[in-house]
């Protein structure tokens, strides 16, 4: 099976990407179309706060399907800029259009440079291969 893995984003081994947009310290973080297909039908997310800090590499909300409860993990550190409340109504976003409505949050990012250290689109593809 082929999973849309779009190149203008950076990955996480624990299936998270991050996307930098055109404010330049935004990143805007989401799930890889490969884990909402293995996770299967998103019945709830559960999201930080606005105005919250992360940190990268640890848990920042969970998100729960009918097989199974993951927790999310930040790919940047950072504030908390914007949260999509779209998912609280209809979580399936996250299933339906992982890289676009389904996005999760947007965070400030403390140190940009943080992304570099994240899997490109082909070093996602190998992992997931």
């Amino acid at each position: 099976m082929s999973f849309e893995i779009p190149d203008d984003r950076r990955y996480q081994d624990s299936h998270e990407w991050a996307l930098e947009t055109d404010d330049n310290s935004r990143i805007r973080i989401g799930i890889s179309d490969f884990a909402q297909d293995e996770l299967g039908d998103v019945v709830f997310v559960e999201l930080p706060d606005e105005g919250e800090d992360i940190q990268r590499e640890t848990e920042f909300g969970v998100i729960e399907s009918i097989k199974a409860v993951s927790d999310l993990y930040a790919p940047v550190s950072g504030e908390v800029v914007a949260v999509n409340d779209a998912l609280f109504d209809a979580p399936e976003l996250v299933n339906d259009d992982p890289f676009g409505d389904g996005w999760m949050l947007e965070v400030d990012a403390a140190d940009a440079d943080e992304l570099d250290e994240l899997l490109s689109a082909d070093e996602y593809e190998e992992q997931v291969a």
